[in-house]
């Protein structure tokens, strides 16, 4: 048999080599000719100058392993249940092929490291007017689950408070009624608060009528405010108080257009 000679070098463990040998023989990793590689990893084991004994006692337990097989191989065939014949090999291939997989994907991000540190990027310099751009509001996703149902289940509860709030004594008093207010006035009043507030909840801003006239004309400028896209209403889960917030960009405020509002 002609002797290989190689160059002695470092390999990362037992399996860094027999994969070197597998390839340096040119022979197929689920077929290791077992007493020529043996017998190679022998020799390379013999041959290292390292003095850290838990590097040498990796290879020395390899080398045990291979002798195990190649002693195995030598004696007639075990039968598994089935009735088929183990190979001695196929636990030592299948740590192999797992090695050699995971040496292939750290070398294929190797290369990826590598191109990356070849990239050079820019401070981004987006215009103001780009940077400033906002999309046009979409009324659908705006009023997304907003149902008349969740809208009269606040409604009804706001009243139910205020049923609770009322003096049995004091309320058979006589009461001075206030002019009616007009829809168009009630909606720039709730966009007022809307502007100064920002954000509040819904009761909190129906509380705020004197009377159920003015809460029926809130509740009616909220629906118009949002239809204009003027403000936002979210609910975090059914029968909860509904959170306002205003759209407008904070200090600029646009007038409203209420052509064909019925006062």
């Amino acid at each position: 048999m002609t002797a290989i000679s190689y160059k002695l070098e470092n390999f990362e463990g037992p399996l860094d080599l027999l994969l070197h040998l597998i390839e340096k023989n040119k022979v197929s990793i689920c077929d290791i000719p077992i007493v020529l590689i043996t017998e190679q990893y022998l020799d390379y084991v013999s041959h290292m100058e390292t003095e850290d004994l838990n590097v040498v006692s990796e290879f020395l337990v390899m080398a045990a392993t291979l002798i195990d097989i190649k002693s195995r191989m030598l004696l007639p065939a075990e039968v598994d249940e089935e009735g088929q014949e183990e190979d001695p090999r196929a636990e030592l291939v299948a740590r192999l092929l797992e090695y050699k997989m995971y040496k292939c994907m750290a070398q294929e991000l190797l290369g990826l490291e590598e191109g990356a540190a070849r990239h050079m990027y820019k401070v981004p310099t987006v215009p103001d007017e780009v940077a400033r751009y906002e999309a046009p509001v979409d009324l659908d996703q705006l009023l997304d689950g907003l149902t008349l149902a969740k809208l009269q289940s606040v409604f009804e509860s706001v009243m139910k408070r205020r049923t609770e709030r009322i003096d049995p004594v004091r309320s058979s008093f006589g009461t001075i009624r206030k002019e009616p207010v007009s829809l168009e006035t009630r909606i720039g009043t709730v966009m007022s608060y809307a502007r100064s507030h920002r954000t509040f909840s819904f009761r909190q801003l129906l509380e705020r009528q004197a009377d159920k006239l003015e809460v029926v004309v809130t509740f009616l400028a909220v629906l118009e405010l949002m239809k204009m896209g003027k403000i936002h209403l979210t609910q975090e889960a059914l029968f909860d108080d509904m959170n306002i917030e205003t759209l407008e960009p904070e200090g600029e405020e646009e007038e409203l257009n209420l052509e064909g509002l019925e006062g």
